[in-house]
Parts: C-alpha cells; sequence; structure tokens
C-alpha cells in the first residue's frame, strides 16, 4: 500500500521561503517525481533531488549574468520544468520572477519588461525568442534571454542569446569559482521578501505589478493543504498559463509546499489525452475550461445512437436529482442508491474517465463565477468539485468550499485566517496574510486598493449569508440598477447563457435602461457539428452565425435562460428581451478579453457602441465594420450586416401565500 505523508511533513512551519522549501523536499523525499514533462509522447521525470541540483546550477547561471537580490527576471512560455526551476532559480538569488502570458503580442509585453527593468528573460522556444528580439529597443534593461527549446534556433547568432544549457555551464563555473555563493544566497532570503510579481490583466487602464511575498503565498497554501489534506503523493496537471495566479498556485506554490508532483503537458493541444494519461487526484480549472469539456460531450452524445442516448439522458437526470447527495454523504433513498451505482458502472465512469477526472479526488473551479447549471453537473457525477474565491493580491484563497458544505450559489466561507467584511456599498473587503505587498511602483493604487488598517478592496459586490459562506453577486463596478430600479448583474445572466454548450461567450446589457440586452458568440464546434447534422452549409464563423436557424437555436437557449430568471425574485426583470450574434469571436488579442478570458465589458461596449445602441432601439438589423489583428501581427477588417432578434420574456413568478 502506498504510503501517503501529510503536507506539512518534511517542511515545518519555520520554512517560509520558497528556497528552504526546495532544499527540504529535496533532503526529506529526494528520489520522489517533483516534476514530469511529456516529450515526444514520452513522460520524463525528474525527482527532487534531480531539481535542486539544476537549480543550483541556474542560480549560479543567473548571478554569472549579473541577477541579484530584487532584481526581476521574466519568465515566459507553457508549463515547462525548466521555467519553473528558472523561477526556483531566481528566487535562491532573492531576485523576483515574472511570469509574462505566453500568447500575448510583442508589443502587450513591452510595458511589463520596461516597468519592471527587465534583465534577463528566461523563454521557452523561438517564438518567445522572435518576440525578445522585436522589442529589445525598447527595453533597454534587457540584456539577455535564455531559452528552453532550440529548435528553430540553430541559425541565430545574437549574442543576447544563450542556450538553456548554455546558463547551467556558466553557472557550474560560477560555482566552482564562488563555492559558498548559492548557499549564503538561499540564507538570506527572508520570508517577508518579495516572492513573485504579476502583472494585472489591465482592464481598467495600465497593468499593476502585484507584489507578493515567500510568507504570503506559502502561508494560504498551507492553509489549504492541511484543510484538504494534501500529501505528497498527488499529482497534478499543470496546464493554464503560468502568469495566471491561479496555476501558479497550484503548480508552483503548492508543489513546494505539500512537495507532490507536478505534469507538464507535451503541448497545449494534447492535454485532453496528457489528463487521461496522469488521471490527477488534485485538479484546478477556470469555468471555461469545464464548459469545454462538456461541450466535447454533449457533441459527442448528439452523435451517439437513439439507446444511447435515451440512457445518457435518463442518467443524467437521476444524477442531477440525487447526484451531488451521494458525493456530500447525505441520506439518499435504497432504490435511488442502486440505480445511481447502475449509473456508474454505465455512464458517469466512463464520462469521468472520458474527462480524465477517475482519480480526482479534490478539484477546484475560480477564476470568474460558474453557471449553477455547470457546476451541479460535474458534482452530480460524483467529481468533488469546489468553488473558491480569491484574487493576484490576495494569494488566490480567501474563500474555499469545505467538504459537506458545497453549494452553487456561493464559494464558501473564509479559509482559516481571512477575516471578510462587506462595506456599506456592498464590496467585499478582505484582510489575510496572502495579502499582496504592494502594486509594485505605484503607491497610490497600492492605498486606494488596501486601507490604512489592512483592509483590502475587492471591487466585488457580495454578502455572507447566514451560515457564513459567501456569496458574489458581480464586480462591484457591474452590479446595477435597470430604468425602474431593479437589480441588474450582469455576469449572473451571462453564465446562465454560457452553460448552453452552443454559447460560447456572452455580454449582457442593462443597467439603467428599461431592459436587458445581449451579444452571443456562438461556439464554433458546437454548432459546426450541429449544423453539419442538419446538413445547414456554411463558409466560416461569419457565414455560420448569421444563418436564420442558428438565429432560432440560440433564441431557445435565450427564452430557457429567461424562464430560469422568471423565478427569480430578484432578477425577473434581467429577462433578456434582445439579442444579436457577434460576426467575430471575441479575442484577447483585439483586447475584447483578458489573456484570462475575462470580458472587458467597458471597451465592448464602447467598441461596439453601434451595436448597442441598435439593441435598444427596436432595429432589425445593424451593419458594423470591426478592426481586428491576425496572429501574425496584421490588422484587417470584417464587417457584416447583424441580424438583432426579440427572445421571448415571462411574467414574474412570485411565491405563493401559505
Amino acid at each position: 500500500m502506498a504510503h501517503s505523508t501529510p503536507a506539512s511533513a518534511g517542511t515545518p512551519a519555520a520554512l517560509d521561503t520558497f528556497p528552504a522549501l526546495l532544499l527540504a523536499h529535496a533532503s526529506a523525499r529526494g528520489s520522489r517525481p517533483a516534476m514530469r514533462e511529456k516529450d515526444l509522447g514520452i513522460w520524463q521525470t525528474l525527482t527532487w533531488s534531480q531539481v535542486a541540483d539544476h537549480v543550483r546550477l541556474a542560480a549560479n547561471g543567473l548571478a554569472a549574468l549579473g541577477i541579484g537580490p530584487g532584481m526581476h527576471v521574466a519568465v515566459i512560455g507553457e508549463n515547462r520544468p525548466r521555467l519553473y526551476m528558472a523561477m526556483m532559480a531566481a528566487q535562491c538569488l532573492g531576485a523576483i520572477p515574472v511570469p509574462l502570458y505566453q500568447d500575448a503580442v510583442a508589443q502587450e509585453m513591452v510595458y511589463v519588461l520596461q516597468d519592471a527593468e527587465v534583465g534577463v528573460a528566461v523563454v521557452e522556444d523561438q517564438e518567445q525568442v522572435d518576440k525578445m528580439l522585436e522589442v529589445r529597443g525598447q527595453c533597454p534593461a534587457l540584456r539577455h534571454v535564455v531559452y528552453d527549446d532550440p529548435r528553430g534556433l540553430r541559425h541565430y547568432a545574437d549574442p543576447m542569446l544563450r542556450s538553456y544549457e548554455q546558463l547551467e555551464e556558466a553557472g557550474r563555473e560560477h560555482a566552482q569559482r564562488h563555492p559558498g555563493f548559492f548557499d549564503a544566497a538561499v540564507a538570506a532570503v527572508q520570508p517577508h521578501d518579495p516572492a513573485a510579481m504579476f502583472y494585472t490583466s489591465g482592464t481598467t487602464g495600465k497593468p499593476k505589478g502585484v507584489v507578493l511575498t515567500h510568507h504570503a503565498l506559502i502561508d494560504r497554501a498551507r492553509a489549504v493543504a492541511e484543510m484538504e489534506k494534501l500529501t505528497d503523493r498527488e499529482d497534478v496537471l499543470a496546464y493554464l498559463p503560468p502568469a495566471w495566479i491561479g496555476q501558479n498556485m497550484f503548480s508552483y506554490t503548492q508543489l513546494l509546499v505539500s512537495g507532490f508532483t507536478v505534469n507538464h503537458p507535451e503541448s497545449p493541444d494534447t492535454v485532453a489525452i496528457d489528463m487521461r494519461d496522469i488521471g490527477p487526484t488534485y485538479y484546478f480549472a477556470p469555468p471555461r475550461v469545464l464548459e469545454g469539456l462538456l461541450t466535447h460531450v454533449m457533441i459527442r452524445m448528439e452523435d451517439a445512437g437513439y439507446l444511447k442516448r435515451k440512457l445518457f439522458h435518463a442518467c443524467m437526470n437521476l444524477a442531477r436529482r440525487v447526484g451531488a447527495r451521494i458525493l456530500d454523504g447525505k441520506s439518499v433513498g435504497a432504490w435511488d442508491r442502486l440505480c445511481y451505482a447502475l449509473g456508474n458502472v454505465l455512464v458517469y465512469g466512463p464520462l469521468r474517465n472520458a474527462l480524465g477526472m477517475s482519480r480526482v479526488r479534490v478539484a477546484y473551479t475560480a477564476g470568474e463565477a460558474i453557471g449553477p447549471d455547470l457546476f451541479v453537473f460535474y458534482r452530480s457525477i460524483g467529481i468533488n468539485l469546489k468553488q473558491l474565491y480569491g484574487s493576484t493580491e490576495t494569494s488566490v484563497f480567501v474563500c474555499v468550499q469545505p467538504d459537506g458544505q458545497v453549494r452553487d450559489d456561493t464559494v464558501g466561507p473564509p479559509v482559516a485566517g481571512v477575516d471578510i467584511r462587506v462595506a456599506g456599498n456592498g464590496e467585499i473587503l478582505v484582510k489575510s496574510p496572502g495579502l499582496f505587498k504592494e502594486y509594485y511602483r505605484n503607491p497610490q493604487a497600492t492605498a486606494e486598493a488596501r486601507s490604512e488598517d489592512g483592509w483590502f478592496h475587492t471591487g466585488d459586490a457580495g454578502y455572507l449569508d447566514t451560515d457564513g459562506q459567501l456569496k458574489i453577486i458581480d464586480r462591484a463596478k457591474d452590479v446595477g440598477k435597470l430604468a425602474d430600479g431593479s437589480l441588474f448583474a450582469p455576469k449572473y445572466i451571462e453564465n446562465k447563457l454560457k452553460f448552453f454548450p452552443h454559447i460560447k461567450e456572452a455580454v449582457a446589457f442593462g443597467a439603467g435602461r428599461d431592459r436587458v440586452c445581449a451579444f452571443i458568440n456562438i461556439d464554433l464546434e458546437a454548432v459546426g457539428n450541429w449544423a453539419e447534422r442538419r446538413g445547414l452549409p456554411y463558409a466560416g464563423y461569419t457565414d455560420l452565425a448569421g444563418k436564420d436557424e442558428v438565429y432560432q437555436l440560440i433564441g431557445e437557449c435565450v427564452e430557457k435562460v429567461n424562464a430560469d430568471l422568471a423565478a427569480d425574485p430578484k432578477l425577473s426583470a434581467s429577462q433578456v428581451s434582445r439579442f444579436l450574434i457577434l460576426h467575430k469571436e471575441l479575442d484577447p488579442d483585439d483586447d475584447e478579453l483578458t489573456r484570462t478570458r475575462k470580458v472587458r465589458r467597458a471597451f465592448i461596449a464602447q467598441k461596439y457602441g453601434v451595436l448597442v445602441e441598435a439593441l435598444f432601439s427596436d432595429r432589425p438589423t445593424q451593419f458594423v465594420e470591426t478592426e481586428v489583428k491576425f496572429e501574425d501581427g496584421r490588422v484587417g477588417k470584417i464587417s457584416a450586416d447583424l441580424k438583432i432578434r426579440s427572445a421571448r420574456t415571462f411574467p414574474a413568478i412570485t411565491a405563493r401565500a401559505a
């Protein structure tokens, strides 16, 4: 029987820096796997001892390049062991890693490289090298670029570039010349020193550098490790952008706190296969990933035979009724329990296996609110999916749903050590050991976000319910009122729309108006599959989005949402009365979404102002021309005559008198 060591074993509370944790794991569990990476279809393993040895070389190598305490090292790429070890190496020197989004275009990176005065960038491959070479004229501090993957770089002779092997070789020579250097550097790192800097998405202006200390990150990771009883035997799949604090917490901070194994997929395209290979026990996904997985399931079911479809829907109806109760250990009738066990053999088990979630013990979703229907779906088939709440500035963990207290309408009670207060305007205020140190070189923004007595203004609106669980309504700035004074919470409406596999994105408008209207992005894969089964030809996204049959399909989804909203006394007035299907997908490259795919609502309202006015003016169509950026940096225009349709709305359902 496999032995499981509690997360805190070998990592006593005194180990409050990342370098100290790394060396403790190398000593306590040196032969255990720390990281795996899939390369050419084969999983390669690095033990904790090997990781520590590589980090020692890389730290010496960075020191040879002039990196020292307080300096910033950019890290850019997908999840890769060498990029993780480069972050560890920087922290061993008292330097501060700054992860950047790997899919950002070169010019998006300029502000961060300039603001953080980055001298060394450690990047994944040729694509990221090309970006650094493109912007170096605008970033005078940038002196060295270290790359992991040499493919395509054989003929690059720029003196700024060096391979990761060359970095380690320079580290080997530096260590020989300065034998006590590494240990002294590690000993000098203190818990309240900056450990990492993450830049905000910049939805309302320039991105801000959020400075987080070793203590803040480690304290929050420890609190949740104890709550969830994480051990060094967990398997985690690292597949989200490392520049996102959520991924960084789960696959980097918690890796070093708990000593488990983090697995790096071969590429973004192989995540689903790699997930089934690994079978993670501890899993994290934002709602958009869970929506995508569910869309794939629903597409496959639509293509299945009649009997399979009938069995699936019958089992899912049962699961929605009793699945979550069984998962929570609550009482369920013997007949329902027997039927569910049969459904587990025929449907739920194979479905969990197809999703790669057969071994999941704890799964979290965060990043934005998840639609209740989507949340219930995963729990009903036996996946212990829970919601958490937090932000970059709070080191992620503010609230987490404990087992047995999981509800679809809350994000759980505060985690140990966290205090929550709701301001008079409904904004949530947080006090936590995980709070950020400052916004880098921005004392004014720091003072605005955090009061003198230590309360952080989250910008989210919500309230604590009677059993101490936090309910998030929306971003405080987005919650408004309709013209008649009724509550308008756009994110809540959008999440209900996005539960349907045919809807990829939605943007609701209505603040100060007499009704609610919405933009819809269809899911090209799901709607394309639907169209092909009906023999409906189309030439691409724009053509498909404009078809009357597709409008009818989306209209049915909108009406189902309206029927649900009619039963909600607070939001019955927020039913969607008119909608249009956008002629293009909302895209981070066009500044319509953040890199974590959150809607930039104010920007979209301004960019598509003519469409917003057309929705509220009863026009049946509206011409629009939009500038788009292509992946190679070119700019083009796309235009269309968009149809606008009304949706059926329903009278508010008031509670019957007793």
